[in-house]
Parts: C-alpha cells; structure tokens; sequence
C-alpha cells in the first residue's frame, strides 16, 4: 500500500477535462477514491509526449504541482496492425489538433477501407503522482476490431467503432457503461492502478 495505512479515502484530483472520462474513471474506482474535478484555473497541458506513459505523467505531474494534492491521469490510445499501431499516441487528435470524436472515427474508417486485417487493441496508461514525487503507473488492454461503420450512442472517442475480442460482437457503444468498464483498456488500466494503491 502507498503510504501505508489508510482510515479515509483517497483524495485525487483528475487531470481530464473530458466529462465522460471523469465519469467512466469514478465509476472504476468506485467510493475508496474521493476523485476532484480538474481545477478550472488549469491551462492546457501540452501532450506531446511520444508515448503514451509520457502524456499521463505529463498530465499527472502539471495537476499535482498545480494543486499541490496528489493527481491521477491516464493516456490511451488505439492502435491498429494494419496501420503499424497508429494511430496510436496520437488518437485524439488523429484527424487533426481541431478534430473531433466524429472526425477521427471517420478518417479511421476511410483509409481501412478495403482493408482484411480490422484488428486493434486499445492501451490505456494510468498515473497517479504524489506530492512527494513518488508515481504509481498501471496498464490495461483490449484487443479487438474496427467495425465497417459505427454503432450504438453510448460512450465516446472511438467507442461505436470497436468490437472487443471475446464479447457478443456489440460495439463498446452498443454496451451499457457497466458492461464496457468490465473488459475495457481503461477499466483495467484502473483497477490495475486500484491494486497498486492498496485500495
């Protein structure tokens, strides 16, 4: 356990903005965790970091030396074989710095086009960084494929266009947010993390 015995919950701020990711990590960590909206005085933190373990510390580290209290960020990315792993690091921001989710699902499903191999895995790294300096770092996957055309309204990013392996075939759109959380990259990333942190 970090910093040994706990008699209260943890209290982390999170270096999202993004509502839904807030919403999804919460429900992960469930009560052991006391999760605080990112501060509203918080510039932009520049990402450009070439890994994804980079952009979460990134992320971790400017909210903790921001706010001074312990801070909890996670970078994830999809990565498709038939694209050499991209886009990878850059998912977000794949169709461009401006693009939005529709944007880049959409660039995504065009140069797959004609394209056999649809495999892909999500990666999600999770960070917490401490006051103290010290990080606690977790990972989580889950492989899958890229459907032919969106489904379903749930979740967000490139939810409605992946099928993960091992399922009923529906998308992580198509899923309720509960049923998403148990196999997706970020709820393992996080429960990973959870383990770490003794919670």
């Amino acid at each position: 356990m970090v910093g040994g015995e706990r008699t209260e919950r943890l209290r982390l701020v999170a270096a999202t903005a993004n509502p839904h990711k807030l919403s999804e990590i919460a429900a992960i960590l469930g009560s052991a965790v006391e999760l605080l909206a990112r501060p509203a005085d918080l510039g932009e933190v520049a990402e450009d970091g070439d890994t994804l373990e980079a952009n979460a510390c990134l992320k971790a580290g400017a909210v903790c030396g921001h706010t001074g209290q312990a801070a909890v960020a996670d970078d994830t990315g999809l990565e498709v074989a038939a694209l050499g792993g991209a886009p990878g690091v850059r998912s977000a921001r794949y169709a461009g710095e401006s693009a939005d989710d529709a944007d880049n699902r959409a660039l995504l499903l065009e140069v797959l086009v004609g394209v056999a191999d649809r495999s892909a895995r999500f990666r999600t790294v999770a960070v917490v960084v401490f006051p103290d300096g010290t990080e606690v770092q977790a990972e989580g996957t889950t492989s899958g494929i890229i459907a032919a055309v969106p489904r379903g309204d749930r979740g967000f990013g490139y939810d409605p266009v992946f099928v993960p392996d091992g399922e009923d075939g529906r998308t992580f759109a198509e899923m309720s947010t509960a049923e998403k959380n148990a196999v997706s990259h970020r709820g393992r990333a996080f429960r990973a993390l959870a383990e770490q942190l003794g919670l």
